[in-house]
């Protein structure tokens, strides 16, 4: 049999390469198992990067907030609690749009980010949770003598992120209102700081993060029906690939631990300050709440 020519040597080379390569990027497209990762040594944690108070890097590359602060909990907890070593913990950007995504390809393990828990998410991925439940308020300045909806009328401009819930909320609730749609909700506070907007409308807790950074000046205002009762509920869970029944009984048993010792409510007086309140205990586990919504 003739042996084959170097160029072909060459090309065989090259295509075993691809190969390889092929199948990294396939196995880098499977979702990653928590209690596995945990156990190995080295967790990779979603969460945001530009929320106070919730979920942002510092300068320094540092990661504070109470969805940080619950996730090493969590992680802890569980580490502790089948005597493995503390794992490495390694945190990654997920930015709302992204998260399903991420969690289903392998890019992280779990996600705490302001991640409400929904029947279209849950159709995607698992939830630990809830952990947290906010609604849906507006921030104001400390001067302003808005009180709730019923004081904004036809020259309140509030200001929320294009596309979002809270923005479409506000604009079914209050047709009259003059609603600002910018990119960011960082935007709309530096708005609200210059006079340029009356109110900016999305989450209590994300809310509460912005007022600590204008110590003073600004104000949470939650927004209630007229039987006293919040206008919506948003529970923020922990979310995590589907098929880890074990994993998401960990997760809820790390909750429900955090909330009865206390620390949960460390967690947001330290993140949050006097902004908000850290509420009620929410029903960890029971996520029968997607059906009514």
């Amino acid at each position: 049999m003739r042996k084959p020519s170097l160029a072909m040597r060459i090309v065989a080379a090259v295509m075993t390469l691809f190969s390889v390569a092929a199948l990294s990027a396939c196995g880098s497209n499977e979702a990653r198992t928590l209690l596995e990762s945990i156990k190995s040594g080295h967790v990779i944690l979603g969460t945001k990067y530009d929320q106070p108070g919730l979920g942002v890097r510092t300068p320094a590359k540092e990661y504070e907030g109470v969805d940080t602060d619950v996730s090493r909990y969590v992680v802890k907890y569980i580490a502790e609690k089948n005597g493995w070593a503390m794992p490495k913990m390694t945190w990654r950007e997920t930015p709302s749009a992204q998260r399903e995504t991420l969690i289903k390809n392998g890019e992280v393990d779990m996600i705490a980010a302001t991640y409400s828990i929904n029947k279209g998410r849950y159709k995607s991925v698992d939830f630990g949770g809830p952990y947290l439940q906010t609604h849906q308020a507006i921030l104001v300045r400390k001067d302003d003598p808005i009180q709730g909806l019923s004081d904004m009328g036809a020259g309140t401009k509030v200001c929320s992120v294009t596309g979002s819930t809270p923005a479409q909320k506000i604009k079914k609730a209050l047709p009259e209102v003059q609603l600002q749609e910018f990119d960011t909700y960082s935007a709309c506070v530096e708005a609200l700081a210059r006079g340029k907007v009356d109110a900016l409308s999305t989450d209590a807790t994300i809310l509460a993060g912005f007022a600590e950074q204008y110590p003073g000046t600004m104000r949470v205002v939650e927004l209630k029906k007229d039987d006293g009762s919040y206008w919506t509920n948003e529970n923020y869970g922990i979310g995590l690939a589907k098929g880890q029944p074990d994993a998401v009984k960990a997760i809820n048993d790390a909750l429900n631990e955090m909330h009865d010792s206390g620390e949960y409510e460390r967690i947001i007086k330290k993140n949050l300050g006097d902004a908000i309140k850290p509420g009620d205990k929410p029903k960890i586990g029971d996520l029968s709440f997607i059906d009514k919504k």
